[in-house]
């Protein structure tokens, strides 16, 4: 039994300034990217209109497929993060581990209110998921063992693709999904219109879904491996050190992501003619995408850098996104109690008659409100709701709610 006292949560005014500011942005992404999905109401197969062309284009180049895997590589880092943390205060790894692992015990057990309640397209649990694994198979290990297991993990995911590609070649398309495909996905109990049996169909699809979102996309785990390494070197506290491999990473991981995001804009929209494009292109886009994210990340580094360089402090509007950053895990829920009643059919149901372009508005009206909401928690140095009951459950002690600010 461990007696030796582990550390309590990290204080405010202890974090690095890239990771926090990363996860604000990062939350921009998301909102973008989730809310076209509670669109339900356009089956007349009309084509767009032009406003809604371009916003559907822009989020397919710049957001699509780019959101998680920033998500996933800081899940990653900040996993290291709180091990080293607890580790330095004197804690045994045994007890560090413990601590990482209930932590993601709690992400999947957030995942399924998340999911039942409002959103089918949670990500908590599957992240949660990959965290247990990583944390009982990986973490610890050398960075030669990490960046093995990345890469094999990457070019495990394009050797799927691949044979994705072959089959449906050699079947002459039977297997692959058409471009009559909408754009906009239907979520299971978007178009309820009574909530108790939303709140059946979204479980169900969680629950069957979580294994196949949690380990399958193999790219993602390679990026959670890649954020574990990170963290090791920090990268992200320290970018001043690591400013060549920074501009390399954001240069070429955008160039590819946004060039993967093009093409599968100009597919949709049957600019360009792939054959079979649904069936590959969009998994295709999965491998462009995670480079992406790690580009947008390097980017928020180097933006950390250039404020260290010239030992600026950040203004207010970069205090207020680094403020959501910080209460990361309440704004990515706060979304879903905005969007989900708004959206849905069990709710005000406006997702039966919007379309992309008012609706990505509305994504960023909904981002701009959480983070003018953790700015007036940042004031009142008050955590977010959601990381205090988290932080309340893997400690397994009360966490004070308030928390010094950096002077």
């Amino acid at each position: 039994m461990d007696t030796t006292a582990g550390r309590g949560p990290v204080r405010v005014g202890e974090r690095a300034l890239a990771p926090d500011l990363a996860r604000g942005f990062m939350l921009l992404g998301i909102v973008l990217a989730n809310t076209p999905l509670l669109l339900y109401g356009d089956d007349s197969g009309a084509p767009p209109a032009p406003a809604d062309v371009v916003a559907q284009s822009v989020i397919m180049t710049l957001i699509d497929r780019k959101a998680y895997p920033m998500f996933a590589f800081l899940f990653g880092y900040g996993m290291v993060q709180l091990y080293q943390r607890q580790l330095d205060a004197g804690s045994p790894a045994v007890g560090a581990r413990r601590l990482l692992q209930r932590r993601n015990l709690c992400l999947i057990g957030f995942g399924l209110v998340h999911a039942a309640l409002l959103w089918d397209g949670d990500i908590l649990g599957s992240y949660g998921l990959l965290g247990l694994i990583v944390v009982a198979v990986f973490l610890g290990r050398r960075d030669r063992t990490l960046l093995r297991a990345a890469a094999v993990l990457a070019v495990g995911h394009v050797v799927v693709l691949a044979a994705a590609v072959v089959v449906d070649l050699v079947s002459d398309g039977e297997y692959g999904i058409t471009p009559a495909i909408p754009y906009v996905t239907d979520y299971s109990g978007t178009e309820q219109t009574s909530y108790p049996h939303s709140v059946l169909a979204r479980s169900t699809d969680w629950a069957r879904g979580l294994l196949v979102y949690g380990l399958t996309p193999l790219v993602i785990a390679a990026v959670v491996l890649l954020g574990c390494w990170a963290a090791r070197h920090r990268i992200l506290e320290r970018p001043l050190d690591h400013l060549p491999l920074l501009r390399r990473a954001a240069v070429a991981g955008l160039a590819v992501g946004w060039a993967g995001g093009a093409g599968y804009a100009l597919a949709h929209f049957q600019v360009i003619q792939v054959p079979y494009a649904y069936a590959w292109l969009y998994e295709a886009t999965q491998a462009t995408g995670a480079l992406g994210g790690l580009g947008y990340v390097a980017v928020f580094a180097l933006v950390a850098a250039r404020y260290q360089l010239r030992e600026r402090i950040p203004g207010p509007v970069a205090v207020a996104v680094i403020a959501l950053g910080q209460r990361s895990l309440s704004g990515y829920l706060a979304q879903s109690v905005i969007n989900a009643p708004v959206f849905a059919a069990w709710g005000f149901g406006i997702g039966a008659w919007m379309t992309s372009a008012p609706t990505a508005l509305f994504a960023v009206g909904v981002w701009l409100i959480t983070v003018l909401l953790a700015e007036v928690l940042r004031q009142r140095t008050v955590r977010g709701p959601a990381e205090t009951l988290l932080r309340r459950l893997a400690y397994r002690s009360p966490s004070r709610t308030e928390v010094r600010e950096p002077r």
